[in-house]
């Protein structure tokens, strides 16, 4: 829960994800992938030189698909024909965007879809409470589709030590800086618990042109 501030109004209910936004390469290769493909349809553009928000000049045209709940995913095509590159210090598997789907026999036929566009899956991968596979958008953006397994009342019970886990975490972490400033640590701190003990052992290669 969030811890009030004196003086200020309480936050407001965030209620959906209005959209995501990146860079595209091209806008006809996006909209390709995007709505022939995954299915989500083209809703909205936005063309402009000067960007509303800084006031600089950048010709751009702005494009957005919608899902099912109202939400976007966006994309902006600067007219240079430039990908974004990839976090030099970030593995390509960590940012990533999940979309939900209603079954696993619906995740199944996505798979299909995707596999027979010449587009390369990993998964179906269990998480135990969702299962989801994963692929790479023209841009290289990583993709997870995701169909939930657990019900509502396990998920109400995994909340109820979310804060207590991550507590501990921190604490863990506050004295693995101290002890990296010290010297004694060079290694990365680990989980105090593994939820996945099955995966270890198992490496699954994550390609940059998936």
């Amino acid at each position: 829960m969030s811890t009030p501030q004196a003086g200020l109004p309480p936050p407001p209910p965030i209620q959906q994800l209005h959209h995501y936004a990146y860079r595209a390469r091209d806008a006809e290769e996006t909209r390709h992938f995007y709505e022939d493909i995954l299915g989500l349809p083209l809703y909205h553009i936005i063309q402009s030189d000067h960007v509303p928000s800084t006031g600089e000049y950048c010709p751009y045209t702005h494009f957005f698909f919608r899902l099912q709940d109202g939400s976007f995913i966006a994309f902006f095509d600067l007219g240079d024909d430039v990908a974004a590159e990839p976090s030099a210090n970030t593995p390509r598997w960590v940012n990533h965007i999940a979309f939900r789907l209603d079954s696993i026999a619906q995740l199944e036929d996505m798979k299909a879809r995707l596999q027979a566009n010449g587009i390369e899956v990993i998964g179906v991968t269990d998480h135990h409470i969702f299962k989801s596979i994963y692929f790479f958008d023209p841009n290289g953006i990583r993709l997870e589709l995701s169909a939930q397994v657990a019900d509502e009342f396990q998920m109400l019970k995994e909340s109820t030590t979310a804060h207590a886990r991550l507590n501990e975490w921190t604490a863990r972490k506050q004295v693995w800086r101290q002890e990296r400033a010290a010297g004694k640590v060079a290694a990365p701190l680990k989980p105090q618990q593994n939820d996945r003990p099955e995966v270890g052992g198992r490496k699954t290669t994550v390609r940059a042109g998936s």
